[in-house]
């Protein structure tokens, strides 16, 4: 007994030291302190930084007022839109912005005032494809241990408000569409975040029923659709139930009637889209941290089960530029996403690298390029918008760009302008017609998607 104590003894010792000479060697010590304490020189003008920026807002005070003069507001090319819309407290960008695409055709096709398509009714039902989607890859991995890596993923996104072009896909040519006066939005459609909560929450518990391992395998599909009723009722008090027919009357912009007459969803897409949205766009990417001119797909990168996972060609970015002129020039707007929350001057509605001099600021530069931001997490696709003007120089270079935002009026009518260098560093998606696809594009396209994990640091949803 004797020994084994002063064994275990020994073992604890060793261990402390072990710790210790960790801590030692990886730890600040007093004298790494001081060396580190010498970077601070306390001069004046170090006084005078800390001083207003422990009082202010670090963006306010690295503003570049340079940056703010002589803003040229002119386009070369520029798609007309009517009226500007707002995703109020919610993460729907991706379906306003493919909306607001299709829209911009059918008041331009109609002469209409303004036009918008119900956002509200194509969410209510993403947001019963995606709950569709969790639960189905539950059932699917039920076999798996709770802690693999993709039913990790999937308890960790049950359900968002987020998404990507895919869904615009998914949804519309499933469900249709409906007119905004069709179905209107709600509080809970303006401010998701509470209905996505109750949601997610039911959603996870009832995954870990199916993941039961006493379950039988001929009751999950019967089992699913029961919950997922409970699901449809939930969104059904939270923002109203889509219509199976209604009345619409077509007026221009003078308000003389054009069409009146009924429609379903469906039919009401046929008419005012009638687009083949998996087959007729092709979905681009500027990714440096990945080999270009390779076609990729991410894993559970849809909306919904049955539909068709992020696929996309992996493009420089002066590539991405030549079809998105050619489509802005042929008076056609396009799906952009970008990582809107940098370098952004929301008074004045400008999205410029140099709007902001942090270096200036804190005396040390911020060189990581667009790459590394990428792999270090820094920086990723964050919001989506509608590209619609280009300004072209003598030699057809794109000198600036605007899209329409989704964040209700303000700057610019609602407007950002974008200069070519910010597009370069913060650009990531686009999607394209396929009349706009380059041959080398469409080539890229035959190749064998290389498949990436749903995990992807790239593929946040757009919010």
């Amino acid at each position: 007994m004797k020994n084994n104590r002063l064994w275990i003894a020994l073992m604890a010792c060793g261990l402390a030291l072990s710790v210790n000479a960790q801590q030692t060697t990886g730890g600040i010590s007093p004298e790494m302190l001081q060396q580190i304490k010498r970077a601070y020189q306390d001069t004046p003008s170090d006084r005078a930084i800390r001083n207003a920026i422990t009082g202010n807002d670090i963006n306010k005070l690295a503003i570049n007022l340079d940056s703010r003069n002589n803003i040229d507001t002119h386009f070369s090319n520029k798609v007309e839109s009517k009226g500007i819309t707002n995703q109020k407290s919610s993460g729907r960008c991706w379906l306003f912005t493919g909306l607001n695409v299709f829209r911009s055709k059918v008041i331009a096709k109609y002469n209409l005032s303004n036009f918008e398509f119900s956002q509200n009714y194509s969410f209510f039902y993403d947001q019963l494809e995606k709950s569709n989607l969790f639960l189905q890859g539950i059932i699917d991995t039920r076999s798996k241990p709770i802690d693999d890596r993709t039913v990790e993923w999937l308890f960790k996104n049950p359900l968002s408000d987020g998404g990507q072009f895919t869904g615009v896909s998914d949804i519309l040519t499933k469900y249709g569409v409906v007119p905004s006066s069709v179905m209107a939005e709600t509080y809970s459609s303006e401010n998701t975040s509470r209905m996505a909560n109750l949601i997610s929450l039911k959603l996870k518990e009832f995954a870990l029923q199916l993941r039961d391992p006493a379950l039988k395998a001929d009751k999950l599909q019967s089992m699913k659709t029961e919950m997922l009723g409970t699901i449809y009722r939930m969104l059904v008090l939270s923002l109203g139930e889509p219509s199976a027919t209604f009345t619409y009357a077509l007026r221009d912009a003078k308000g003389n009637l054009i069409s009146e007459k009924e429609y379903t969803p469906l039919s009401f897409y046929q008419e005012f889209i009638g687009i083949d949205l998996k087959n007729n766009y092709v979905l681009l990417m500027n990714d440096p941290s990945r080999e270009y001119y390779k076609l990729y797909e991410i894993d559970y990168d849809r909306h919904s089960y049955d539909g068709k996972n992020w696929t996309y060609v992996n493009l420089p970015a002066d590539d991405i530029k030549e079809m998105a002129i050619a489509s802005i020039k042929d008076s056609t707007m396009l799906y952009f996403s970008c990582d809107v929350g940098k370098f952004i001057d929301r008074e004045h509605g400008i999205l410029n690298v140099n709007y902001l001099d942090y270096s200036s600021l804190m005396g040390t530069p911020f060189g990581m390029d667009k790459k590394q931001r990428i792999q270090t997490f820094s920086s990723g696709s964050s919001h989506a918008m509608t590209l619609m003007a280009v300004d072209l120089d003598g030699k057809g270079k794109a000198k600036k760009w605007m899209v329409e935002n989704s964040w209700g009026p303000g700057a610019n009518s609602g407007h950002l302008i974008i200069t070519d260098e910010w597009f370069n560093e913060y650009m990531f998606r686009i999607v394209v017609e396929n009349k706009y696809a380059t041959d080398k594009v469409k080539e890229i396209l035959k190749q064998k998607p290389i498949r990436l994990p749903a995990w992807d640091p790239m593929f946040a949803e757009e919010l």
